[in-house]
């Protein structure tokens, strides 16, 4: 597919597109639980330059997975009515010009961990592998939003790893609360396109949970916060951390009333509400370790 003569800032605006900057929501939620690891990992405040080099690594590794999913899935995008405008789907971007940006956003990602502990340099393999093979498990596996919680809780052990050189079981179990809350929120957000990939043939939660989808979703948030609280529990967290984690109970009710019609637009509405969801743990957390 060859590309349309750009002026140089459509182009620019192109693969902002493509990288998904334009639309933060998948930074954020790949950042909260990144941000979970590192406070918990640090006890509080994380070193400056971990603190720096987690942040912009997070916004350009999901700016790569991004580039990824639209390279995987340049020949369904468009005919899915919430994608069939994507840059590689109309032709705008190349797929050489988005594999040449996907690598370059990797190399400076692995730049940025050059100077930390080398553990967390040998994550990052795993970490990349997830981030490239997520978008092809929508081919052939029932549950690839828990595919997604692994890749976008690999953040949490890497934290750990910067900080501490190693990486303790209550990273895993961080990890695994991850991943109950990936399958809530994007289960939320494969509900939206669940009529478009019965029709190309992609797998999602939203098809193989099927008319218990809702439930579904619940349990998952409700998995979730229990996990985090025998976290708490374990690591001797403290009363704000318990109830930031009521507070998220409420804001993953407040998605049941959303989604329980399973509107398209309300359930893409219950998704971009978990930042909150999100953000409440990681302030949370922030507070019990000011508390302490």
């Amino acid at each position: 597919m060859t590309a349309t003569p750009f002026r140089p800032s459509e182009r620019v605006s192109a693969y902002v597109r493509l990288a998904r900057l334009d639309r933060p929501i998948g930074i954020l939620l790949l950042l909260w639980p990144t941000l979970w690891g590192l406070w918990l990992a640090a006890d509080g405040f994380p070193p400056p330059y971990v603190l720096f080099a987690f942040v912009t690594g997070t916004v350009l590794m999901r700016s790569t997975g991004c580039v990824i999913n639209d390279y995987a899935d340049r020949e369904f995008d468009g005919h899915v009515e919430r994608t069939r405008m994507r840059p590689l789907a109309t032709g705008e971007v190349t797929t050489k010009e988005a594999l040449l940006l996907a690598g370059g956003l990797s190399v400076l990602a692995l730049l940025l961990i050059l100077p930390l502990d080398r553990l967390v340099l040998w994550l990052s393999i795993p970490a990349i592998f997830l981030a490239a093979s997520y978008p092809f498990t929508k081919r052939f596996f029932a549950l690839p939003q828990a595919y997604l919680g692994i890749a976008f809780g690999f953040g949490i052990p890497m934290a750990f790893a910067a900080v501490h050189g190693s990486v303790p079981a209550v990273a895993w179990w961080m990890v695994l609360a991850n991943v109950f809350w990936a399958l809530a929120y994007d289960t939320e957000y494969a509900m939206v396109d669940r009529p478009d990939d019965l029709k190309i043939g992609i797998r999602s939660a939203a098809i193989t949970f099927g008319r218990h989808d809702v439930a579904a979703v619940m349990t998952c948030y409700a998995i979730a916060l229990a996990l985090l609280a025998a976290i708490g529990l374990v690591h001797g967290l403290g009363y704000a951390w318990f109830a930031g984690l009521a507070v998220a109970g409420v804001i993953a009710g407040h998605h049941y009333v959303l989604i329980r019609g399973r509107d398209r637009q309300r359930c893409f509405k219950a998704f971009l509400h978990n930042n909150w969801f999100g953000a409440v743990v990681f302030v949370s957390l922030v507070l019990d370790r000011l508390l302490v």
